[in-house]
């Protein structure tokens, strides 16, 4: 089993457009043998793990949410049902045979009574006041995040075979304290009898493991998923769809007819992006790929015929350029001074073990002999914190942090002579006042920390001068 297939990943936003997803990834005109030597990892249709688990953006509580604050005795039994409602609306939408809706229902109800069955045991324990559930709501959180994962992939595979399709779904979501296999484990016994030749597997992306998935990989978790069956069972190509092209800059920001498809990059470039949040891969979904060799390829959903971009470990531009600007509009400057720094080891730790315990993330840093600065992706709340407790061990410090934004322009070699002076200028011309810039040697990333205000006319700022009009002047050089 190695070589020929490739495992395929749809993003929640892919699998609620149903008929688009058959048209131009599953079925897609395949026919026959066609059909099959793919392996696809489904997230759960769009919105659901939002009512599972809290909305991703606005931080609104689903059930978990719901079952954590315990504000009142039906709350997140209420929410349990508006998820049950969720599923069987999309059910009715998706299926033309009564039969296959009807045992898609089926499986639904029976996933959502077993879940909230555990939850109902834990209310009653939490109600005497001698227990304390607090230990246990970690796996009440794996238990609904596996509810999205295990709906789309059963209700796919059913749509399959009702195609004629040979598909299987292959449930990684169950387990129990006597089954904490590792992912690696798990992934290894489903697919030990699986033809890829003759079968279309439509796995999970959520899988109980040892260590649990959401706990270690936050709502990453069905990324890690695909790369582990893409490395473990030798794909040629790992794919992942999404709703739109990974392009040069965000289509809204600077527009559809100025935003351009990347077409080919690199891994390194990937991380740079997963640094500062975009959903282009995981960066441990991204390393395990890297790490074998494995190309992946992001490709548009909605854009049947076109190849998407392609990543691998050895690309390199053969002319140096940029290949997207983007960037984080609210983020922390935590700046520490210390006069009496200089020659003395023992802050720099000191400060990352602050951020460390407080949960709060790293995107970038810089120092000189008495100042260190971290751009932080942090709440102003969390930075109280973290800022409170170093004043403890530092009294004679001055610590402070400051709402900012950040603006990279990435590529996999962005060497071009004058392209940080032609950044600056533009972002002068431009009224837009730079706090602070960082250029690594490695010609990888420029990041230009602006106010947050200052986000929006920064990407399109920028994206015109080392995109646009970079590509422009390529044009004009190749038509002379």
């Amino acid at each position: 089993m190695s070589g020929r297939h490739s495992v395929e990943k749809i993003g929640g936003t892919s699998m609620a457009a149903t008929a688009t997803l058959f048209d131009n990834v599953l079925i897609a005109g395949r026919a026959g043998a066609d059909l099959y030597n793919r392996i696809f990892v489904v997230s759960a249709y769009g919105g659901m793990t939002d009512l599972l688990l809290e909305n991703k953006k606005s931080g609104a509580p689903g059930v978990y949410g719901r079952f954590v604050a315990d504000d009142d005795a039906g709350g997140w039994r209420e929410a349990m049902e508006d998820v049950r409602r969720a599923m069987q609306t999309r059910n009715a939408a998706m299926f033309a045979r009564p039969e296959s809706r009807d045992e898609a229902d089926a499986f639904v109800d029976t996933r959502i009574a077993t879940v909230a069955a555990c939850l109902e045991d834990l209310a009653r324990l939490r109600a005497h006041g001698r227990f304390c559930v607090k230990e246990q709501l970690m796996t009440v959180r794996e238990l609904l995040a596996g509810i999205g994962e295990a709906h789309s992939a059963h209700s796919t595979a059913l749509l399959l075979r009702d195609r004629d399709v040979n598909a299987r779904f292959v449930d990684l979501t169950l387990w129990d304290q006597d089954d904490l296999r590792t992912l690696d484990a798990r992934i290894g016994d489903a697919f030990a009898a699986i033809d890829l030749a003759t079968t279309l597997p439509i796995v999970t992306g959520y899988a109980g493991c040892e260590g649990g998935m959401v706990r270690r990989y936050a709502r990453g978790y069905t990324e890690m998923t695909f790369s582990r069956l893409a490395v473990l069972t030798g794909a040629r190509e790992a794919i992942i769809h999404k709703e739109f092209h990974l392009s040069s800059a965000d289509p809204k920001l600077v527009g559809e007819d100025k935003a351009r498809k990347i077409g080919r990059t690199n891994y390194d470039v990937a991380d740079q992006l997963a640094n500062l949040g975009m959903e282009a891969i995981h960066p441990g979904a991204g390393r395990g790929l890297r790490q074998t060799d494995i190309p992946l390829r992001v490709r548009n959903t909605f854009d049947r015929e076109d190849g998407g971009t392609l990543v691998t470990g050895d690309y390199v531009s053969d002319v140096p350029r940029v290949e997207i600007v983007t960037g984080i509009r609210q983020m922390q400057a935590l700046q520490f001074f210390e006069q009496d720094m200089v020659g003395i080891k023992g802050y720099d730790a000191a400060i990352l073990d602050a951020l460390t315990r407080h949960g709060v993330w790293i995107v970038s840093k810089s120092s000189n002999a008495n100042t260190i600065t971290h751009y932080l992706s942090a709440s102003a709340d969390a930075m109280k914190n973290v800022i409170a407790d170093l004043q403890k061990t530092y009294p004679d410090a001055a610590i402070s942090a400051q709402p900012v934004a950040m603006v990279a322009a990435i590529g996999s070699d962005i060497s071009r002579p004058g392209l940080v002076p032609d950044a600056l200028r533009a972002l002068d011309d431009a009224g837009i006042a730079m706090i602070a810039m960082q250029h690594q040697i490695r010609n990888v990333d420029v990041q230009f920390i602006v106010e947050s205000r200052d986000f929006d006319a920064a990407v399109r700022v920028l994206h015109k001068a080392l995109v646009e009009d970079a590509d422009a002047r390529a044009e004009g050089r190749r038509a002379a």
